[in-house]
Formats: C-alpha cells, sequence, structure tokens
C-alpha cells in the first residue's frame, strides 16, 4: 500500500503543478500547440471516434463492469472503491480543480479534462481490479485514442488531458489504499 501511496501523491502533485503556468488562462503552451498540430490531420470524423471512449455511456460502462468483477469475486469493498473513487475524481475535478484553475477553451473550462478524469479514473480501477498486462495495454491505447481525439476536437489542451490523467490516478489510488475491512472469521 505504500507504493500505492507514493504512486498517488506523485500523480497528484504533478497534477496540480501542470496546470499552474495556464491557470486563469486560454493560451496554448508550446507541447499544446505541437499536439494539435500532430493530430490536425484527423478529420471531424476520425476524432469523434477517437473521443467516443469519453463518452458517459462508455465510461458508465466500463464503471459497471469493474464493480461487476468486484462482487464476482466476493470483494464487496473493492466493488464500494470502484464506484467511490472514480465519482470522488469526478467531482473534485468539476467543482474544484477546474474552478481553481480557470482555464478556458471554447468557453468552456477544461483544466483538468473531465473527459479524461472520467475515463482515467474507471480505467485505473479495471487495472487496479484485474491485475493483467493486457488491461493495462488496452487503457493506455483508450487513453492514447481519447487524447487525440480530445486535442483533434478542439475540445481540450494536451496538457488538460495529461493533467486529468495524473489526478485521476491519485484520486483512485488515495482511495484504492483505504484500510480494507478485517475479514469475518467463519463460524462454520
Amino acid at each position: 500500500m505504500r507504493t500505492i501511496r507514493v504512486l498517488a501523491a506523485v500523480c497528484g502533485l504533478l497534477a496540480l503543478l501542470l496546470g499552474l503556468p495556464f491557470a486563469g488562462g486560454s493560451t496554448p503552451g508550446a507541447v499544446d500547440t505541437a499536439a494539435a498540430t500532430a493530430v490536425a490531420h484527423l478529420g471531424p470524423g476520425a476524432a469523434r471516434v477517437l473521443v467516443l471512449t469519453t463518452e458517459p455511456y462508455v465510461v458508465f460502462a466500463l464503471g459497471v463492469l469493474a464493480i461487476g468483477l468486484c462482487l464476482r469475486a466476493g470483494r464487496r469493498f473493492e466493488a464500494g472503491l470502484a464506484l467511490a473513487g472514480p465519482l470522488l475524481a469526478i467531482l473534485l475535478n468539476g467543482w474544484l480543480l477546474k474552478p481553481v484553475y480557470d482555464r478556458w477553451k471554447n468557453g468552456t473550462l477544461v483544466y483538468p479534462s473531465g473527459h479524461t478524469v472520467s475515463l482515467v479514473a474507471v480505467l485505473t480501477v479495471l487495472v487496479l481490479v484485474t491485475r493483467k498486462a493486457y488491461v493495462v495495454v488496452l487503457a493506455a491505447l483508450a487513453l492514447l485514442a481519447a487524447a487525440a481525439g480530445l486535442v483533434g476536437m478542439g475540445y481540450h489542451y494536451l496538457t488538460d488531458v495529461a493533467g486529468g490523467t495524473l489526478f485521476a490516478i491519485a484520486v483512485v489510488l488515495v482511495t484504492w489504499s483505504a484500510p480494507r475491512p478485517a475479514p469475518v472469521p467463519s463460524t462454520g
């Protein structure tokens, strides 16, 4: 659990620091401009397909899958964490971080990316629940596709996506490191 807490602290700190240069503004940084240029060749149709993984119905389905896997394995406490971690990340992002950073694009607060926070929070839970290398690879591919789509559609700067990724991982890892209840001894 110590490693999880340290990783959560590092991710959280990086998310907080990454947004500081952009707080209260709407100007892209050099990395944001380079990323936008790199995905500029994507047509609106391709970018829209790439961003599908951030849609609420996809994120919700992945969350239900994570909770179901926990319940199927008899890990009820972890099922609760699988629900609580993403919800906490989404709420803290929308109600606290976005207003504090006050970074705008197209009339919307964008840092950290809420699309990314919701997706990465659920993907992080799936990685923690399954502990499978192929889930890590699929999660990384989903995030890369979403990042390209979000930047390509003009919804976010790349730094918004990076900040959302780091923040979501931090919150989920903090919740996941909560002390587990002691097992109840069997009477039979």
